[in-house]
């Protein structure tokens, strides 16, 4: 049998999609009705994969519609797929070339893949979301409030901050209280709070930033977090390595927490030591101490180990 694989552009309001090898084009509207209507013209055909780009808030009932009907797909990087149609000379983009792209970007590259998150990891999700956007207002409010004079703005200004601490606090304790209601996941939590320097916070945003922890490798782990330094080399030169892509998100969440783990975890500490003897600067150092990190993370919950047992 022909294996088919789609392409899929999402916007707002439509489903552009694009079949190889007969590249056959159709368009369905976003909603139920277009995916009972994907779904439908889909039939029985042999399916490789249905590749398409995160969207935001359009392409979620689009995911949970065609992962309810059992349909292999694979969410691409959107920066990986305009690099690769303009790998292709494809320099137009419509959301009809923009469908086709993704379907030979799925042949050629055979994304993995991928299970939707869960309604709970998407509200964990939109959890974390508004407690950064609140970490920066309360930020941006403390300093304004340096500057002020006026006794009514001050008063004003103490006032929103104390909102912001009541809000911060009432979103943290819903998504305390969302990992708590599974077993699995406050397994997980509780395993992540073991390692000396991750805070509960820390830990909340490690199993929502990276749901894949406990089920991957030792070397995907550390790329998915964009904590895996790539060699630059070309014949006799040898240029620095460096860390990029990833999960940016993540590695900022892990800078406090391995600055914590440098003085207060004991294994964490030599290897920065190690490091800083060989001559490393300190951010290289610390970069190592953050890799080192997630992966130790990944080890204690693929064993579902407590990090005091593992070191025993």
């Amino acid at each position: 049998m022909t294996q088919y694989t789609i392409g899929v552009d999402i916007s707002k309001a439509h489903l552009d999609v694009h079949r190889l090898p007969d590249g056959c084009a159709r368009q369905f509207e976003n909603n139920r009705t277009g995916f009972a209507g994907l779904i439908k013209w889909i039939g029985k055909l042999d399916i490789d994969r249905i590749v398409y780009e995160p969207t935001g808030i359009y392409h979620r009932s689009f995911e949970d519609a065609l992962a309810r009907a059992g349909l292999p797909l694979a969410k691409v990087n959107p920066l990986q797929a305009r690099r690769f149609a303009e790998a292709r000379g494809t320099r137009a983009k419509t959301d009809k070339v923009d469908a086709a792209v993704l379907a030979h970007m799925g042949i050629a590259l055979e994304p993995g893949i991928c299970t939707p998150p869960s309604k709970k990891m998407r509200d964990l999700k939109e959890l974390q979301v508004a407690r950064q956007a609140l970490i920066k207002d309360r930020t941006a409010a403390k300093n304004r409030s340096k500057s002020l004079r006026v006794p009514l703005l001050m008063k004003q200004s103490n006032l929103r901050l104390r909102q912001i601490i009541q809000s911060l606090k009432a979103i943290e304790g819903a998504m305390l209280a969302l990992i708590n209601d599974d077993h699995k996941t406050a397994r997980a939590f509780e395993i992540l709070c073991s390692i000396p320097g991750i805070s509960k916070i820390t830990a909340v945003t490690l199993l929502v930033e990276m749901p894949e922890l406990g089920t991957l490798e030792q070397k995907a782990i550390a790329s998915l977090a964009g904590l895996a330094p790539f060699s630059r080399e070309s014949g006799k030169w040898k240029g620095k390595r460096f860390i990029g892509g990833g999960r940016k998100f993540l590695r900022d969440a892990l800078y406090m927490p391995a600055l914590v783990a440098c003085t207060y975890n004991p294994d964490m500490k030599v290897v920065y030591q190690r490091l800083k003897d060989a001559g490393k600067p300190s951010k290289v150092a610390i970069t190592a101490v953050m890799r080192k990190l997630i992966i130790l993370a990944n080890t204690l919950v693929k064993n579902d180990r407590m990090w005091a047992e593992i070191r025993t």
